[in-house]
């Protein structure tokens, strides 16, 4: 996709239709392997499926070798996007065990406020309308994921609020870097590093992982390792090479609306009234997102 408009949209949209999708297998695995455990074997077949990827795409259109700077520029990118990529997936994991999903759908959501607010504090501007749609898309993920109920704030949710601060720097890093190294050669550095660092947690926390549960689990590991972590966020990461990083992060977050869409098209699961209106404000937030800035 030549045209970085389009790319900037269409790409994110099918990126969180994947990881909307893989909640599904995520779940399933959950009660056979740990935390730690679970995102590092889910980072090696993204890894590998990203450097057989980045092998084709240098036969297909060869280049010249990396510069030195270059190789420090992918070094370093690789070892700060993969650092606040492990926080954040593995602070969620930790979350959930102890708070609903709707609500952690809801808190780790925030980054969509996170990004352009931290954007701005990095000197970057933002059209007035950013504040709009983000509020639109705010009040649609607070009807996806509440029930309405009482609000309380337990331990899992303050996971699931600082990994929301871990994504949000995850995507201002991949913005900065990616426009210094190749963007196949960044996911696939930084899924090297979520492998490193999560099975050093699986280690220091003693996490007891045996073959036949991995066994269990290798359908959904393939699945979320391939698709969710290697295909989903190196189409974010090539989506922001050349798009507005709040406007990207506003389309990643249809995330929660996919799950709902999937859960009713595979689980049979209903989506209530309130769930509608959710809907139908997020994908207000993303129309609001495209429209051109009046002067």
């Amino acid at each position: 996709m030549k045209n970085p408009k389009v790319r900037q949209v269409v790409l994110p949209l099918i990126t969180a239709m994947i990881w909307g999708s893989s909640f599904v297998t995520q779940s399933l695995s959950a009660g056979h392997l740990g935390c730690f455990s679970f995102n590092a074997l889910r980072s090696i077949p993204a890894a590998l499926a990203l450097l057989l990827l980045l092998l084709v795409v240098r036969r297909i259109r060869p280049r010249e070798k990396y510069t030195a700077e270059e190789k420090r520029a992918l070094l370093r990118g690789g070892l700060i996007c993969g650092f606040f990529l492990t926080l954040g997936v593995n602070l969620q994991q930790f979350g959930i065990e102890t708070t609903t999903a709707g609500k952690a759908g809801f808190i780790t959501t925030l980054y969509i406020i996170l990004v352009p607010v931290f954007s701005i504090m990095l000197g970057k501007k933002a059209k007035k309308s950013t504040w709009i749609y983000v509020l639109f898309a705010v009040a649609g993920l607070y009807f996806l994921c509440f029930d309405g109920g009482s609000v309380s704030f337990s331990s899992g949710d303050f996971y699931i609020f600082l990994c929301a601060f871990a994504f949000t720097a995850q995507i201002l890093a991949v913005d900065h870097y990616v426009q210094r190294v190749d963007g196949i050669a960044l996911s696939c550095a930084q899924f090297a590093v979520v492998i490193m660092l999560s099975a050093i947690g699986a280690l220091v926390f003693g996490e007891h992982t045996t073959l036949a549960a991995v066994k269990t689990c290798l359908p959904f590991l393939l699945y979320v390792g391939v698709m969710s972590s290697g295909v989903g966020y190196t189409l974010q990461i090539l989506a922001q090479k050349d798009g507005d990083p709040t406007v990207v992060s506003l389309l990643l977050s249809l995330e929660s609306v996919f799950a709902v869409l999937f859960g009713f098209l595979l689980l049979h699961e209903r989506l209530t009234a309130r769930e509608g209106v959710g809907c139908v404000l997020m994908f207000s937030a993303v129309i609001l997102s495209q429209l051109p800035e009046t002067k």
